[in-house]
C-alpha cells in the first residue's frame, strides 16, 4: 500500500538505537528508549499561510531527522511501524557530511 501525506505531515521510519552504552552495558529491550531520530520517508505538499498560499516543507525524502520525544502518532502500513508528525515537530535535519568533519 502506498501511503501520501497530507498538508505539512511527514511520514517518518525511526531509525534504531544503539543496544549498548558507551562503557559497554548492552541495554535490555525493556529498557531502551525510543530513539528520536528517523529517516523521512514521505513529505505532504506544506501548509498553508494566512493568504491561503502553500509553504513547502523543509525536510524531503531520505532526509535524517531529529524529532521532539513525544510527537507524532505511531501507525502500521504493511507491516512496518511508522509514525506520521507535523512538520513543526521536527527539532532539525542531521547532516553526517558536517558532524563527520567535526568528529576528525
Amino acid at each position: 500500500m502506498r501511503f501520501r501525506p497530507l498538508h505539512d505531515r511527514v511520514v517518518v521510519r525511526r531509525l534504531e538505537s544503539e543496544e549498548r552504552t558507551a562503557g559497554g552495558i548492552i541495554i535490555p529491550d525493556t529498557a531502551k528508549e525510543k530513539p528520536q531520530q528517523g529517516e523521512v520517508l514521505a513529505v505532504g505538499p506544506g501548509a498553508r499561510d494566512e493568504a491561503g498560499r502553500r509553504v513547502p516543507p523543509a525536510v524531503q525524502a531520505g532526509d535524517r531527522i531529529l524529532f521532539a520525544k513525544w510527537a507524532g502518532t505511531e501507525v502500521k502500513i504493511d507491516g512496518e511501524e511508522l509514525l506520521i508528525l507535523k512538520e513543526t515537530d521536527i527539532l532539525g535535519v542531521l547532516d553526517e557530511a558536517v558532524a563527520g568533519k567535526k568528529a576528525a
